[in-house]
């Protein structure tokens, strides 16, 4: 691994996993359709593009050897042909252009959301199948794309994929500030009878289990082919873990609640009624969501360990402490 691009490397996970590549003395490119500003700091070659255009990706990817696939339309809601045009022809553009490329290693951020369905998923682990009904447009366009680069794997082109879970730190611009946004105004609400324990992943445990990935299939290469879950290795009780976090930042912490039944019709009927509405924006709640938030789902990272050598490095207590400072600092 000499040369490598990280596509969606101005992400929240993308963002530390390209410094963490600058660091190790690795020459590295960045491909993302927002800005990077840190790209001439870092030394980093930065391409303003879409992975859904084939041949500005082709001629992106020239000269590298391994490429790190983060970049993927994300969310609970929105268009399903906008998540199939970016999650699954934009994949099938990236193996394209790896294949014209003779790019050696392809490391693909997946989500343990392509096997959530609606029960308990409790220290499962990537023998789990594919949902049979899936939830939302984003996680069925997931499963396509990474069934797509687990299926590419070859001696030519080895692959891999990733399914870090729920990744939070310092830098992120999407569910801590939502989160606290949301404690601040009242607007939360625990759905469920709060007993549910959830996998988190630190953010700078994440971009190592990426290296790792990496360095695995440029050396005895056993993960070639399969996808690896990634997590703090200790699952949280969700509720009590974000309350803990809401106390130690003085904000009101969540305690009126809804239960799964109730938040999941919730969820259904708005997913039919906002498109008939014309509506926008977001809905409140989804099915997705409340799975999300009322049931279990953590997973077994013995497959990790033992094939790519990931242990969280940054525990639990360690990790929301970092973050704490960050957003007092930040006064988010």
């Amino acid at each position: 691994m000499q040369r490598v691009v990280v596509l969606g490397g101005s992400g929240f996970v993308g963002r530390v996993l390209v410094q963490r590549l600058v660091g190790e003395g690795i020459e590295t490119a960045v491909v993302a359709r927002n800005a990077f500003p840190e790209a001439d700091a870092l030394g980093v070659r930065f391409l303003s593009g879409d992975i859904g255009d084939a041949d500005f990706l082709k001629n992106s990817l020239a000269g590298y050897d391994t490429v790190f696939h983060l970049a993927s339309k994300t969310g609970l809601w929105g268009d399903k042909d906008e998540y199939y045009r970016t999650n699954v022809v934009g994949t099938q553009n990236v193996l394209d252009a790896c294949r014209a490329n003779n790019t050696n290693a392809l490391i693909y951020a997946s989500t343990p959301a392509v096997v959530y369905q609606k029960d308990d998923l409790c220290g499962v682990n990537e023998r789990t199948p594919y949902a049979r009904n899936f939830l939302c447009d984003y996680a069925q366009s997931k499963a396509i794309a990474e069934k797509m680069v687990l299926e590419a794997n070859s001696d030519a082109l080895k692959t891999i994929a990733l399914r870090p879970h729920l990744v939070w730190g310092p830098g992120d611009t999407n569910h801590i500030p939502r989160l606290l946004g949301q404690a601040r105004c009242r607007q939360l609400q625990r759905v469920g009878d709060g007993h549910n324990l959830v996998d988190v992943t630190y953010i700078d445990n994440a971009a190592d289990a990426f290296i790792l990935a990496a360095e695995n299939l440029y050396g005895s290469a056993s993960g070639a082919g399969k996808p690896y879950f990634i997590s703090q290795g200790e699952p949280v009780n969700l509720w009590n873990w974000l309350n803990k976090f809401f106390r130690r930042l003085d904000i009101p912490i969540v305690e009126e609640s809804i239960s799964f039944q109730k938040a999941y019709l919730m969820g259904m009927f708005m997913e039919k009624a906002f498109p008939l509405a014309r509506i926008k924006r977001e809905p409140c709640m989804t099915r997705f969501l409340a799975v999300q938030l009322a049931k279990s789902h953590w997973f077994s990272i013995e497959n990790a360990n033992r094939d790519l050598g990931y242990f969280p490095k940054v525990s639990t207590a360690e990790g929301i402490n970092t973050i704490l400072q960050w957003v007092n600092k930040s006064e988010l």
